[in-house]
């Protein structure tokens, strides 16, 4: 009897490790959402962050205020993605942002695009290489889904020194298709995805003093793309 308590103790200790182990590290894309043969996950580029102007920040006056422009350079870990291999895209630039506080207190600034970005497919995972500069602040993206309703994600602490890729996993959409993070009508072939409105820094309390400097580059994301390349090319389009 002993014995098989000491052996079933064995099992279910080892089955909480490897269920912790799979919440730990950079989320698996092709196991996101419903799991079927019907997909055709793919890593593609959202931003380089090449365009002088694009790219804007924003903070409340009463906190301080913010700077953005480009910078030659990108992290030296970032690897080209394979099916932009060979294309020679340009890819020279990062953009920073400078922050200067005028007092110390609850804070956040935002970093937005000159307008919405759409991502293509079915978005599972946004990620995107940032030097935080070691600072207690954390990284949330901005989205917008299909019906037009707003989220925030969790990107990061960035307690880090130097280059680092943090991403945030976009939850699947719920069975009903209209609560939650909607991604698409099940009614409609087209015009499904989210689009990335922008991010938000929550700025610790205790570090929200002087000045702050903080580089983006490399936004990418994982998306199924199975509808893409399965749409009814005779199929009429709505929209008029």
């Amino acid at each position: 009897m002993k014995k098989f308590l000491i052996i079933a103790l064995i099992f279910c200790i080892g089955g909480f490790v490897y269920a912790q182990q799979g919440q730990v590290g950079n989320p698996d894309p092709e196991r996101l959402g419903i799991e079927s043969a019907q997909q055709l996950i793919r890593e593609i580029s959202v931003d380089k962050f090449e365009h002088d102007g694009f790219w804007r920040s924003h903070m409340s006056s009463d906190d301080g205020y913010t700077t953005s422009r480009l910078f030659s350079g990108a992290p030296a870990g970032k690897q080209p993605i394979p099916e932009e291999e060979g294309m020679e895209i340009p890819d020279l630039y990062s953009l920073g942002t400078r922050v200067d506080f005028l007092r110390r207190g609850y804070s956040s600034f935002t970093i937005f695009p000159a307008r919405p970005i759409p991502i293509e497919g079915i978005t599972k995972t946004i990620s995107m290489w940032v030097a935080g500069r070691n600072f207690n602040h954390e990284l949330y993206v901005l989205i917008q889904d299909f019906y037009g309703r707003n989220y925030e994600f969790f990107m990061g602490r960035l307690n880090f020194m130097g280059w680092q890729r943090l991403t945030a996993t976009i939850p699947p959409q719920p069975a009903d298709g209209l609560s939650g993070v909607a991604q698409r009508s099940y009614h409609y072939q087209g015009n499904f995805g989210i689009k990335i409105m922008g991010f938000r820094i929550d700025c610790d309390p205790m570090e929200a003093r002087g000045s702050y400097y903080i580089y983006f580059d490399g936004l990418t994301a994982h998306t199924d793309l199975f509808s893409e390349h399965h749409r009814d090319p005779d199929d009429m389009v709505d929209g008029w």
